[in-house]
């Protein structure tokens, strides 16, 4: 097996990929969204840029925002299980649909809002690689509003069986999970068009020096952000040790604090007096005496 160099689920990739390509963009979003291709009057790549400042940060999001007949449709790729994947999402639905209300706006021409992920760990405890969600009443499954949509394709549910050219949906998501050059091979043996100017267009961009210069600018990126989070993680469980010693010493200290009045009141000391040498409140001294 042959592994790839670069897969469909590089973020630098996937950006330009489809960015350079929005007719396939458009079919791949028809696909996960199964709409008809040709019932689609307006489409629309919002943010088409990747500059170099932005591939340089860390924690930089290259997702691709659309409008597609009135809609706005967020894709992203995450590859990697960092445990708050459904809270982001919801933070990116969120800043979508909130910035869409234009100054005077009236809410009911909010637009509805969709965020679409394709992620390779398994996020949901059930065997089907698709979901969706929406705001519904808890009982009766009432759908409060149709604005919301948020789509999970989870890739590593994808069920083993042999490819055909007519699943176009699992075709588009084998591309993604593909991660040998043979599987690709087998991908492009269905003879399908769309899927094979797909891996053509993977394979041309993959070789021109301005795909490798940003994607050498994102890694250098990818280990910052890692080397981030380790400090972070590193930072927090030092500080989590030295709270416990500090809180084991204070206990270890008021416990001595308490013997020492115990043994004061013992001696025939007043409570006066005992909170006077030991600082004890008289509400614990009383205790103590009892």
């Amino acid at each position: 097996m042959t592994r790839l160099e670069y897969t469909f689920k590089t973020d630098t990739l996937f950006k330009m990929l489809f960015v350079q390509n929005p007719d396939l963009l458009k079919r791949l979003v028809c696909e996960l969204l199964r709409i008809k291709f040709e019932s689609i009057g307006q489409f629309e790549i919002k943010n088409p840029e990747m500059p170099p400042e932005s591939l340089d940060g860390k924690f930089c999001r290259l997702d691709i925002s659309m409008t597609v007949d009135g809609q706005l449709v967020d894709l992203e790729i995450q590859v990697r299980d960092e445990k708050d994947y459904p809270e982001r999402v919801l933070y990116y639905w969120a800043r979508e649909y909130s910035t869409a209300l234009p100054e005077s706006g009236d809410y009911k021409d909010l637009p509805r809002t969709v965020i679409i992920s394709i992620i390779s760990f398994n996020q949901f405890n059930s065997p089907e690689f698709h979901s969706e969600f929406c705001p519904l009443e808890v009982n009766r499954h009432e759908l409060l509003s149709d604005r919301m949509s948020l789509h999970f394709f989870e890739l590593k549910k994808i069920p083993v069986q042999p490819l055909t050219a007519n699943d176009k949906l699992l075709l588009w998501l084998s591309l993604f999970k593909a991660e040998t050059q043979e599987e690709l091979e087998k991908i492009k043996a269905l003879e399908e068009p769309v899927m094979e100017q797909a891996i053509n267009a993977y394979q041309k961009i993959t070789a021109t020096p301005e795909f490798r210069e940003m994607e050498r600018m994102r890694s250098y990126a990818r280990h910052n952000e890692a080397a981030a989070l380790r400090h972070a993680r590193d930072e927090g469980i030092e500080l989590g040790e030295a709270l416990g010693e500090a809180r084991g010493e204070a206990r270890g200290m008021e416990k001595r604090t308490q013997e020492v009045a115990k043994s004061a009141l013992a001696e025939g000391a007043s409570v006066d007096f005992v909170q006077k040498i030991t600082g004890l409140d008289m509400e614990t001294i009383q205790r103590l005496a009892q």
